[in-house]
């Protein structure tokens, strides 16, 4: 995924106004103001980068002219204990920056964490794990950024990236065809178009109305099984609602093209990264 690093710029200014709102009256009066300071950002368990670039522009945000030496890159998998950056510069600057540049790397590290035990559990089948927009607000570019790191691959970024016609759409236009139709009759050309499904009649009448996707949603395994059977391969089905990483190799195997999982940005955990002197 590709990042506007203008628009994490603009975060960046947030995050310092959130947690530096006149200064740092710690490093004010513990640090003077022409020292220097050199720190390792060290995993303190077995992680997998994500967030690198971002870190270095919330340092640099507040010295310029701080050099940041990344040992490795985002979407690397390190063991606990090892350093995979070094930063030196102002030490006041650094210090300061220190907790916005680790709350943002240990959250999206934790993504892309769990976003790779989900894509390992479906190696071989065939199935591309894909993410939600379950995000946290204002952090959605720089998580589903994450999620690739992982492994993972995007949906849509935003209401405006895709037509998603799901069942309080369908309610109101009348109908699956009349919801497809109308989508169709106003959708810029290159738009896809897909329609959440949770029975085989529905299937059968997306595809019949010229879905362009079609979301198999809380159906069991068996379900979807004879929706891919009946597709067959006409176009790409996406299997979605209550995925387990206990659950997720079995619905893989029914022969769906995509699974969509909320928990990897949901309810990934943080992982333990530190900043230490060097």
């Amino acid at each position: 995924m590709l990042i506007d690093m203008r628009k994490v710029d603009q975060l960046i200014e947030l995050w310092f106004d959130e947690d530096n709102n006149y200064f740092d009256l710690t490093a004010k009066i513990m640090v003077d103001d022409d020292a220097v300071a050199t720190f390792g950002m060290n995993a303190r368990e077995d992680i997998i980068l994500s967030g690198l670039p971002m870190a270095e522009l919330i340092f640099k945000k507040l010295d310029p002219n701080c050099t940041f030496e990344a040992l490795y890159k985002d979407g690397d998998r390190i063991t606990a204990g090892t350093t995979f950056a070094r930063i030196s510069g102002n030490a006041q600057a650094l210090l300061t920056a220190e907790r916005v540049a680790l709350n943002l790397m240990q959250r999206m590290s934790g993504i892309a964490g769990v976003t790779a035990d989900y894509v390992k559990e479906i190696e071989g089948t065939g199935a591309f794990l894909v993410d939600t927009r379950k995000t946290t607000p204002g952090l959605r570019m720089l998580e589903k950024y994450a999620v690739t790191c992982g492994g993972g691959r995007n949906h849509r970024l935003g209401l405006d990236n895709g037509i998603m016609l799901k069942d309080n759409h369908i309610a109101v236009a009348g109908s699956i065809t009349a919801a497809v139709a109308r989508a169709k009759a106003h959708a810029p050309i290159l738009t896809k178009i897909e329609v959440e499904c949770d029975r085989l009649d529905q299937v059968k009448e997306a595809l019949e109305a010229g879905a362009d996707v079609i979301m198999l949603d809380n159906m069991t395994n068996e379900a979807m099984r004879e929706a891919v059977a009946w597709v067959a391969g006409r176009v790409p089905l996406e299997c979605s609602g209550g995925v387990r990483l206990d659950t997720i190799r079995g619905k893989a195997e029914t022969g769906v093209d995509f699974i969509s999982v909320g928990r990897i940005t949901q309810s990934a955990p943080c992982v333990d990264i530190g900043l230490d002197d060097v």
